[in-house]
């Protein structure tokens, strides 16, 4: 059962998640795509190291984990990373989103095709309804004179990077915490992502930003990248995989709904019905079946006999 300092924090989690995508669209009007992530995700990833490092968690990897933290680097964060804010360049922030949190679904996939996990019929769901949120969204872009099909391609590509990243973190055998692993993915990502933006994209100029553009930065490091993350890992462990679930679903509808104060940007029936299926989808990968359930409730109950 969920509590209640949960549940805030899990609404503060899905609040913060969902309005960074219009956050990045608004800061995306003022700097190029690699600067922007270069810039917020090396200082929220230094901000967050200093945090976990004053917690007392063991920060220096072995030989061995550093070459596993940079496998997982490639598509954890590089590709999701950057792949994800073209994405957000070329496409309406929330159709963005919309995409972007069909990584569930690519993670099912994944593993059904390369690890030996079932196909069900919940995932057969999936996939369907994936499918038809796609359609709507390429079909809406093809149709509009100002579309860029070309994000769509982003987005999926980052969903497919997230999906399988996802699957190698859970595979992978490390004595540090997940969060050590995860700032240290942060920040190898982040030196990459700079050597790209100074090879490719023209110095910004910060002296001409506005107000809100050092706002929506600000909002990358501190809370996208820092207070977010901090949320997510104090209460992954114990977090009942329902509402986790919910959580997820939730994103893309925040995403959509703020997009249209933060940056104007206002939704089509093809978005609205696309966040329906996808929503429909993730519920079907998450949401734990009957049986599963009566698992977890069995070994909790063992658990607390002991």
């Amino acid at each position: 059962m969920i509590n209640r300092r949960q549940l805030w924090a899990l609404l503060a989690l899905t609040l913060m998640w969902g309005v960074n995508w219009p956050m990045m669209k608004l800061s995306l009007q003022e700097i190029t795509p690699l600067y922007f992530r270069a810039a917020t995700m090396v200082l929220g990833a230094a901000w967050l190291f200093v945090y976990v490092a004053r917690k007392g968690e063991r920060m220096r990897p072995s030989r061995a984990e550093w070459a596993t933290i940079a496998w997982l680097c490639l598509p954890n964060v590089l590709a999701w990373h950057t792949f994800s804010i073209f994405g957000v360049r070329e496409l309406a922030s929330g159709r963005a989103a919309i995409l972007g949190f069909t990584m569930p679904i690519f993670t099912v996939l994944i593993g059904a095709a390369f690890f030996g996990e079932r196909i069900t019929p919940r995932v057969r769901l999936a996939v369907v309804c994936a499918a038809i949120a796609i359609g709507l969204l390429l079909w809406h872009e093809l149709q509009s004179l100002s579309g860029r099909p070309v994000g769509i391609a982003w987005m999926l590509g980052a969903a497919f990077c997230w999906g399988l990243g996802t699957l190698l973190f859970r595979r992978a055998s490390f004595a540090l915490s997940p969060m050590v692993v995860t700032v240290w993915m942060l920040l190898l990502g982040s030196a990459v992502v700079w050597v790209l933006a100074i090879a490719l994209e023209p110095v910004p100029q910060p002296a001409r930003f506005s107000v809100p553009m050092w706002i929506s930065l600000a909002y990358g490091v501190f809370i996208n990248y820092g207070f977010s993350q901090l949320i997510w890992f104090g209460m992954a462990r114990d977090l009942p995989p329902a509402t986790s679930a919910m959580s997820v679903m939730a994103i893309p509808l925040v995403g959509t709904l703020s997009a249209t104060f933060i940056v104007g940007e206002v939704p089509h029936w093809q978005d609205w019905v696309a966040i329906a299926f996808v929503m429909v989808a993730i519920a079907s990968v998450l949401w734990p079946s009957p049986a599963a359930g009566a698992a977890a409730r069995a070994a909790r109950a063992a658990r607390t006999a002991q």
